[in-house]
């Protein structure tokens, strides 16, 4: 698309979560620094909250990508499942084979046994689970009782959950209060200050190979912000319109304009009366076009 224009080695804003972009601002070195120092200490349960496009899970796959080799880490993306099929989830992360029809006696007595076996070989096991906010009470009380797993010493599993701000309020139901009082370590992880997006914006296109000037002006940082409010996944999308916009025109730096046409072409940009972006749609089927064209010729 634009790499070549723009001498990139790879797009610099994908949404896909890609740990060689972590960008180690104050709040983001802060909330790993809290996910390591728990894991180190041993916590039962840990808690990272934020709204939706702040980095949730790609702070999860750093902190997994951090640990050494004294931990085993297993992963469920989506755990909105009933206790059983949480826990034969959990058995599959950990290599610990299974009948179908296993019943959860015997499957909390299996994972119990891996987790003793890990604990004499020197190693802690961490579950991190993401999108923890879709779990059902009964599943978050049965990630409790795992949680009842120990040595003398300590815990058998760890857990650490990321999740929206709607996990608070599960988490304050009286169902579940024995989880809620077990939580030791949380960190609520918020939005990009604006110089800190500034630095986000250069970072992620140094990693991306660009070496030139400055490719978004002070004009487009700020309509960029303006637009984002700093939600990192709001910023890479606006971001890569705006950078198509640019490409389409043949131009080397992306404007406040261009920002402005591509905020108005997302749906969860924050508006403003742009004198241009009524605009936006247009310019950027214009600008896409143009650099498909230009692409084949």
């Amino acid at each position: 698309m634009y790499k070549a224009h723009f001498g990139l080695r790879e797009l610099p804003f994908g949404i896909t979560p890609d740990t060689s972009f972590f960008f180690a601002c104050s709040n983001y070195q802060e909330a790993l620094n809290t996910l390591l120092v728990a894991a180190r200490n041993g916590e039962g349960f840990i808690k990272i909250t934020g709204e939706v496009g702040v980095g949730k899970t790609l702070l999860c796959r750093k902190f997994m990508a951090s640990l050494d080799k004294g931990f085993v880490t297993a992963y469920i993306p989506n755990p909105f499942l009933e206790p059983r099929t949480l826990m034969l989830a959990l058995a599959e992360e950990l290599e610990i084979p299974q009948d179908k029809d296993v019943d959860q006696h015997q499957l909390l007595k299996a994972i119990n046994h891996r987790l003793l076996v890990l604990a004499r070989e020197g190693k802690r096991a961490i579950l991190c689970l993401d999108e923890a906010q879709a779990m059902p009470i009964e599943s978050l009380e049965a990630l409790r009782l795992l949680t009842n797993l120990e040595t003398e010493k300590r815990k058998l599993l760890q857990i650490v959950m990321f999740g929206q701000p709607e996990l608070d309020r599960k988490l304050q139901q009286e169902a579940i209060r024995q989880l809620n009082q077990r939580i030791t370590f949380h960190y609520h992880l918020g939005p990009l200050s604006k110089d800190d997006m500034e630095f986000y914006v250069s970072h992620r296109l140094s990693v991306a190979g660009y070496t030139g000037s400055r490719l978004f002006d002070r004009g487009a940082v700020k309509a960029l912000y303006a637009a984002s409010g700093g939600i990192p996944r709001l910023v890479n999308i606006l971001a890569h319109k705006a950078l198509m916009l640019t490409f389409g025109e043949g131009k080397q730096q992306t404007k406040a304009r261009h920002v402005a046409a591509a905020a108005s072409d997302t749906g969860a940009a924050r508006k403003r009366s742009w004198p241009w972006a009524w605009f936006g749609g247009l310019a950027l089927l214009l600008a896409t076009t143009g650099a498909g064209w230009a692409y084949f010729q």
